[in-house]
């Protein structure tokens, strides 16, 4: 490719009527200034200086991002031309201004007239130079001062060489300046060196017009989020999901957005969806300045869904200065796709497992079952699919004996799928410590915490791993990270509470309970540890009024039930807590019935034998609650019992 032209212009002319100036840098057709944003500027720019030759990807990408990044750039080049071609008019099949030539580059085919400032006057406007503005020498050209008249006086010579020599020591100065910008400029450099970028993906829009159709653009948004936090954590922090599920629909500006969420980057897009195909339009946005760094539409199939996330993780990252690993580029170049049908189910599963309610867990793991039958080779699914039986049989809504088995092979075969998946190991983790497979727990938690340090579920579940052996310390830690990751996650702020609880810091455990209560007071699991915490300290009133609000919450769970009567049993209201249990008895012959939470009630009342009959029913029924026999408050008076101590053994935790 040749060097710049040589002349000192302020401006480019082309085609009909159109001029690109130098001084500030934009568009125009006659007076007219078209809307073009800076890195289609710089391709064109780029074009304009080489008419008639082809200009390569690989120098493009020199020009406007340098060489030491690692992002989607034939993406990004498209994306730029596209554009470029929007504001010209230009059609690609009949081009007049831009040519593609297949698998080398671009050439601009028209016309272009440089208008251009005789020396003075252009010395005198580079002296002054804006940021925008491109000297010769930074192009690499070199200034030749005119010779001088050979009928020129002494005197006229000397003031004439004055005058060459004070211009040429302006456009030196004009040259440093504008090479110092250009290397600051050619991309938007990270906030600061010294912290974490900090980048909030916003609630994509459903453009569909069908409300029934916000699981995918939520679902996608989630995706997302995960796709780009894994980037580089010491470089970048993303933020979770719950903390900006508030701005779907918001009409504030990106610096304001930006302002409240102490974010310096924001991604905005929107998705339409019909039948197999989907367009995704994605936007990159400065919130400092509200300036657009990078926008990209993508019209793919369905299929393709995973391969549009790596791409949009992988030009985030050049565009904000996120160097990738080796095994970062290898990762985000392999994307496989996924069955539209598999994915559509997927992201219903998601939708319904956020919720965290029995019923809607169960509907997840409905769609998470779908998306498994339609893709079998689909991880994520598999992960999601251990994650609704962990979580049924926790609940009680579900009996261990059959939900753990399902759980297990699904966490299993998630890992076995994809070996590098934090989620993956963080289930597996999850259903092995709720099978009391402690030491293998241990192990899938901390390579899970490896993989993805910026996980929230691997620190909230390994958190609840830790308290169960009485490292409550490390286990507040754990779960006031998971919060750190994801503050306004109910289930990981609620559990942060169980931490104090099971510590035996009811203070603490009161105060972080409410804060879940107000955040959302139709959250039954967050009424439920709150009126755990209040009875242990003491306020027997309170805490009956929180658990009975958990227990209609939660549709009469029984192991919800089962609390009420626990609260009870420490008013002396004796006889309403055995009809409860009575109750909960006649129900498990219908239906699973925790028996963890009947040796719950008969330790409420000290009735001795029984506590021990349903605590052993509950270690034989492998019930998940058992894991907490260690720590639990309810049985701090039976701990010098050899039945107890026998059942500690036999669960592992002795």
């Amino acid at each position: 490719m040749s060097p710049p032209p040589t002349s000192l212009q302020q401006s480019i002319a082309f085609g009909e009527d159109y001029e690109l100036d130098l001084r500030p840098r934009r568009l125009r057709r006659g007076n007219r200034v078209l809307k073009l944003e800076r890195i289609p500027l710089e391709i064109l720019l780029l074009l304009l200086e080489h008419p008639g030759e082809i200009v390569t990807r690989d120098e493009i990408v020199s020009r406007v991002w340098g060489n030491d990044l690692f992002f989607d750039s034939d993406n990004s080049i498209r994306g730029a031309i596209r554009k470029i071609r929007q504001a010209l008019k230009d059609d690609p099949e009949t081009p007049r201004f831009i040519q593609t030539v297949t698998g080398r580059g671009y050439r601009f085919i028209a016309p272009v007239a440089e208008n251009s400032a005789d020396l003075s006057g252009a010395a005198s406007a580079q002296s002054h130079a804006q940021p925008d503005e491109v000297s010769p020498a930074a192009s690499g050209e070199r200034t030749t001062p005119p010779i001088p008249d050979a009928d020129e006086a002494p005197g006229d010579r000397r003031a004439r060489a004055l005058f060459i020599m004070v211009a040429v020591l302006a456009v030196g100065l004009a040259v440093a300046v504008t090479a110092v910008w250009r290397s600051r400029s050619t991309s938007t450099p990270p906030p600061a060196s010294d912290r974490r970028a900090v980048l909030a993906v916003l609630p994509f829009d459903n453009l569909s017009g069908d409300p029934a159709q916000d699981f995918f653009s939520d679902g996608l948004t989630e995706e997302m989020i995960a796709q780009i936090g894994k980037l580089n954590p010491d470089r970048l922090t993303v933020i979770a999901r719950s903390s900006i599920a508030k701005y779907k629909g918001s009409r504030l500006t990106a610096k304001e957005i930006g302002r409240e969420l102490n974010a310096d980057y924001l991604v905005q897009g929107s998705v339409r969806r019909w039948s197999d195909r989907m367009r995704i339009t994605v936007q990159l946005i400065d919130a400092r300045n509200q300036t657009d760094l990078w926008t990209e539409d993508y019209d793919r199939d369905i299929k393709d869904v995973l391969a549009v996330q790596d791409s949009v993780a992988a030009s985030v990252a050049g565009h904000i200065h996120i160097a990738l690993t080796e095994e970062q580029k290898t990762r985000l170049a392999r994307s496989r796709q996924v069955a539209p049908e598999a994915y559509v189910a997927y992201l219903k599963g998601r939708y319904y497992w956020n919720r965290r309610t029995g019923d809607g867990i169960a509907r997840a793991e409905q769609y998470f079952q779908q998306a498994i039958d339609a893709d079998p080779t689909y991880a994520a699914a598999w992960s999601g699919l251990a994650d609704c039986n962990s979580g049924l049989a926790w609940h009680g809504y579900k009996d261990p004996a059959d939900a753990l088995p399902k759980a297990l092979m699904a966490a299993r075969k998630a890992v076995d799928l994809d070996p590098q998946s934090a989620e993956a190991h963080a289930s597996l983790g999850l259903v092995l410590s709720h099978r009391w497979q402690w030491a293998e727990a241990d192990a899938e938690f901390r390579r899970a915490l490896q993989l993805d340090p910026r996980y929230a579920n691997a620190h909230h579940w390994y958190a609840d791993y830790l308290s169960i052996h009485g490292r409550h310390s490390e286990a507040v830690a754990e779960a006031n990270r998971a919060l750190e990751l994801d503050p306004l996650n109910l289930m990981i702020s609620t559990w942060l509470g169980l931490r104090y609880y099971l510590a035996r810091n009811y203070p603490a455990a009161i105060q972080t309970n409410r804060e879940s209560v107000d955040l959302d007071p139709n959250f039954a699991a967050a009424h439920l540890v709150l009126g755990e915490d209040y009875l242990q300290a003491g306020l027997h009133r309170e805490a009956l009024s929180e658990l009975k609000k958990a227990a209609t919450l939660s549709g009469d769970n029984s192991l919800y039930t089962a609390q009420v009567a626990v609260a009870l049993a420490a008013s002396g209201h004796d006889s309403e807590v055995l009809r409860i249990a009575h109750q909960l008895e006649s129900t498990a012959k219908q239906r699973y019935v925790s028996p963890y939470g009947l040796a719950q009630i008969y330790a409420a009342l000290n009735r001795e034998d029984d506590t021990f009959r349903w605590l052993q029913a509950a270690h034989d029924g492998h019930a998940v609650w058992m894991g907490y026999l260690a720590v639990d408050p309810l049985f701090d008076r039976y701990r010098s019992d050899a039945r107890f101590q026998e059942l500690l053994r036999q669960t592992g935790l002795q």
